[in-house]
């Protein structure tokens, strides 16, 4: 029976020195840690928990928003951990889903978890429309490349001196770009 946390960060910009500490304190041997958004379930480090997790274990967050944005995706994970006796424990809402009271509560924070992001989401696109009405909002500027350079750096791809990862380093392009301006300049 293993104590394994969970930590996740959303942004470069943020720490995840504040998870980790809580972590130790509460005994956690082995911690899982993903630098993504919530928004969505596709993350290396929670589906590498959610196979770790044995009976018996217990899983620590410090609050479910790092498990979970939205309530759907905080109860499919629950009824997955559910699924393998797996007791979760959330250090900020203190929560403890081995209770009747605890699955409870874990409903209600996690509709609360999501109207915060939907709020913050709406707050949001309320500012970039005053900005785009007062012309200060440009919206995504479009990548400058040089055509030249680029066309020069393509035709060492096709000719296949040169493979296109190392087509698109030389560029400073990512893959998405890359392919779409081979498009765009019909190469």
């Amino acid at each position: 029976m293993a104590v394994i946390g969970y930590a996740r960060i959303s942004t470069i910009d943020q720490n995840e020195a504040r998870q980790l500490v809580s972590f130790k304190e509460k005994g956690v041997e082995k911690v899982f840690l993903d630098k993504l958004s919530g928004k969505n379930k596709e993350r290396p480090q929670l589906q590498a928990m959610l196979d770790y997790v044995r009976e018996g274990d217990t899983l620590v967050v410090t609050e479910f928003s790092r498990l979970a944005r939205s309530t759907t995706d905080l109860l499919g994970i629950v009824e997955e951990l559910t699924r393998k006796n797996v007791q979760i424990q959330s250090l900020k809402e203190n929560i403890d889903t081995s209770t009747p009271q605890g699955k409870f509560f874990l409903t209600v924070f996690g509709a609360l978890s999501e109207l915060e992001r939907a709020t913050i989401l709406e707050r949001q696109r309320e500012g970039i429309e005053i900005a785009k009405s007062e012309g200060k909002y440009k919206g995504r500027q479009p990548i400058r490349i040089d055509v030249d350079k680029f066309k020069k750096e393509c035709q060492k791809w096709r000719s296949k001196e040169q493979t296109a990862v190392v087509t698109m380093r030389k560029l400073g392009l990512k893959k998405n770009t890359f392919y779409r301006k081979v498009k765009e300049l019909n190469l």
